[in-house]
């Protein structure tokens, strides 16, 4: 069986969490350790729930560990982030294609914070601030603190951080105003976004788009561009499915914000 949904209760603090869930899944120690360390075991204690990675944590009766195994999931192995930039606080990293901003119940070891966590020197704890979807590549920013976790995070929810992006689009994207503006609502959410024409490629066949968001909804540019007729290249979920086999053809290539680490202006950007 590929996946597995396992509860189990701490009747004593001599119990084991591996014991517990092997005996109720037949699975081996050394599997569900795996599982563990790769975020897929999570333990809950009274209104609290948190994931459960060391064996040999101290566990209360009462107790309930929650075990979701997906051997597909487990085996899925992360593409690696390059770094941009060490802040000490946080740091700036360029995403690939597939890798993870945010972890399941299945587990979270294919997500950015958690290979920052494990392989950044000096080794720190890393919190994930904002989203870029698994499909898009580009600048993500992964807090060691949680104190510049939070500053990090308020500054995206008060629109203080500027994100620009660059779309390889379906289409001559000439026959708009450039730029054009979209306000298109997003499952019943106002969402707005703008896009100016960079470059049209293949006689009229494709073109380079620079996008500005104002909001953050999800999948907000890709859903845009497809209510403009022009879907981004390479998108299995909302474009035409003609680009199968091509990644998806969305860079998020700008930051720009107040540093709460040295109260500066930063600009981070990958190169064109």
């Amino acid at each position: 069986m590929s996946s597995i949904e396992s509860h189990v209760t701490i009747e004593s603090p001599d119990d084991s969490a591996v014991d517990l869930l092997r005996q109720a899944t037949g699975l081996s120690k050394q599997r569900i350790k795996m599982a563990m360390t790769q975020g897929a075991v999570w333990v809950t204690r009274g209104s609290n729930t948190q994931r459960l990675r060391r064996a040999k944590r101290a566990l209360r009766a009462g107790d309930e560990v929650h075990l979701y195994y997906d051997a597909e999931i487990l085996a899925e192995i992360p593409a690696e982030p390059t770094l941009v930039a060490d802040v000490g606080g946080y740091s700036v990293w360029d995403k690939p294609y597939g890798l993870r901003s945010q972890g399941s119940k299945w587990g979270d070891h294919c997500t950015v914070a958690r290979w920052v966590e494990r392989n950044l020197q000096p080794e720190r704890p890393a919190f994930t601030v904002h989203r870029l979807d698994r499909a898009a590549n580009g600048l993500i920013l992964v807090a060691h603190s949680k104190k510049t976790a939070a500053a990090l995070s308020e500054l995206f929810r008060e629109r203080k951080v500027e994100k620009r992006y660059r779309a390889l689009v379906t289409g001559d994207f000439s026959s708009h105003p450039n730029p054009i503006r979209v306000e298109q609502a997003i499952d019943d959410k106002a969402a707005v976004s703008e896009f100016s024409l960079q470059d049209v490629r293949d006689n009229g066949e494709k073109s380079v788009v620079d996008v500005r968001i104002e909001t953050g909804r999800k999948h907000q540019i890709r859903r845009h561009l497809v209510e403009l007729g022009h879907p981004v290249i390479g998108d299995r979920l909302y474009g035409t499915g003609e680009a199968d086999g091509v990644d998806l053809q969305l860079t998020a290539y700008l930051l720009a914000f107040q540093c709460p680490v040295n109260d500066e202006p930063v600009e981070y950007r990958l190169p064109r």
